[in-house]
């Protein structure tokens, strides 16, 4: 296909050239690593995002941007999530079945990545959108400040930083997606691992409070949003690791790879506990996940929360999956649960992926990350079978992936929602089951 033929859309900095795949879920468009704020370089690199000053003539958006990862979590992580060089890092990508049809109004899901906080790029295989796109949605995956430029309290800076990204690309979300055939007015937030709990932590962000209107939170930590306290100890402890005073202006010529490096000792070494995270400043994160449950901005967003049964192991290592992911995940449920029954509050439905892996290194269980492919209908992608093994059950796909797509659709994912009553799980195993207070023996611990 010529250059000409290739999809523009007019953005507010600016036209974007995206280019058209075909597949075997057919056609859609691309628009990779177009920017929705200014490179956070010189004195924007601690600074709040700033809106992207536009650009002249048509801004090519045929190959993916530059990350904030610096390097992964590992040499070989599950999802795949390459590092890609540069400093305009504040870009997002949007796939669409029908660019530049601003009546086409379809619901539209945000993706927030995984990684810890440190780490993820939102230019995974695993999160493009085709199959969205086949079922009549449009995506949009976010990148946005990690580690120390993220995380890290700073004096001279705002804090939380990269939450304020998540604020800053859903406005540019809000502004721009119906040009790309999407509904500003049927927004669902969602993510994975530190990405649920980056949706998590939305639900308690004022400056957030009707970007979005779903969220879907896979895996995420509740427990992410800590206290100043907490975060002022972690600036502590940086100083304490590099010698560098914890404030701008001392931090402002310091490399990124050395920043990274610093970034990974704190956050390993313990002490700090998650280290580097989103925490409750007062002002941008006024309330934890928990809280905004009851009376906060998230209290009126339907939520969809689902974890794997063994996340990061089980045996021993399933005390951690309990105590990170699937006990304060229950207690969330539970909360709203009780909000919906009393005061009308937003449903909330709650799954546990119970299929397990038969890739031979995976031990023959339902970890973490092993729900994504099904959910994003994926199963052909780059290292999916690594983690799946061979042949995964594409009836498996086509039903989570299903009942995502009717969440972002519909605001129901299909099956009933989580009340006191009832406690209704959708189990997603072959076959799928939906199963009354199928985690009792946790609720009860």
């Amino acid at each position: 296909m010529s250059a000409p033929e290739q999809p523009i859309v007019q953005t507010s900095s600016g036209a974007v050239r995206g280019v058209w795949r075909h597949g075997p879920a057919g056609s859609s468009a691309a628009f990779l690593g177009v920017p929705f704020a200014m490179a956070p370089v010189g004195a924007l690199r601690f600074a709040a995002p700033v809106p992207r000053e536009p650009w002249a003539g048509v801004r090519d958006a045929s190959t993916y941007g530059p990350t904030a990862q610096k390097a992964p979590l590992a040499e070989v992580t599950t999802i795949p999530e390459p590092s890609t060089p540069g400093d305009d890092v504040l870009n997002l990508c949007v796939f669409t079945p029908c660019p530049g049809d601003d009546l086409a109004r379809l619901p539209v899901l945000v993706w927030i990545h995984g990684g810890g906080f440190i780490a993820g790029c939102q230019n995974s295989p695993w999160y493009d959108g085709a199959a969205f796109n086949r079922d009549g949605v449009v995506t949009v995956s976010l990148g946005y400040r990690l580690g120390i430029e993220g995380w890290l309290h700073v004096d001279g800076a705002p804090d939380n930083r990269g939450a304020l990204d998540w604020v800053a690309g859903l406005e540019w979300v809000r502004h721009n997606i119906a040009a790309f055939g999407g509904d500003p007015d049927r927004v669902t937030v969602a993510g994975q691992s530190a990405g649920g709990g980056a949706v998590l932590t939305l639900l308690g962000i004022p400056g957030a409070t009707g970007l979005f209107h779903g969220a879907l939170a896979i895996s995420g930590a509740t427990g992410t949003a800590s206290s100043t306290a907490a975060a002022e100890a972690v600036a502590a402890r940086f100083t304490e690791i590099t010698g560098w005073p914890a404030t701008a202006q001392a931090l402002a010529d310091v490399g990124g790879e050395e920043l990274h490096a610093a970034a990974v000792e704190l956050t390993s070494s313990g002490a700090t506990g998650l280290g580097l995270a989103p925490w409750v400043d007062g002002t941008v994160i006024t309330q934890a996940p928990a809280d905004a449950v009851a009376n906060g901005p998230g209290r009126g967003v339907p939520l969809v929360l689902g974890f794997t049964a063994h996340e990061f192991g089980d045996g021993d290592r399933q005390v951690v999956t309990d105590a990170v992911f699937r006990r304060p995940g229950l207690t969330l449920a539970e909360l709203r649960a009780r909000d919906a029954d009393a005061h009308g509050g937003a449903a909330t439905w709650l799954y546990q992926f119970e299929w397990r892996s038969t890739a031979p290194a995976t031990g023959g269980i339902a970890f973490h990350c092993l729900d994504l492919p099904f959910g994003w209908d994926c199963l052909a992608a780059e290292r999916v079978e690594a983690a799946t093994g061979a042949h995964p059950p594409q009836h498996l796909a086509d039903a989570v992936h299903g009942a995502w797509v009717r969440f972002v659709r519909d605001a129901d994912p299909g099956w009933p929602p989580y009340r006191s009553g009832s406690r209704t799980t959708r189990v997603w195993d072959d076959p799928v089951a939906d199963v009354a207070d199928r985690l009792r023996e946790l609720r009860e611990a």
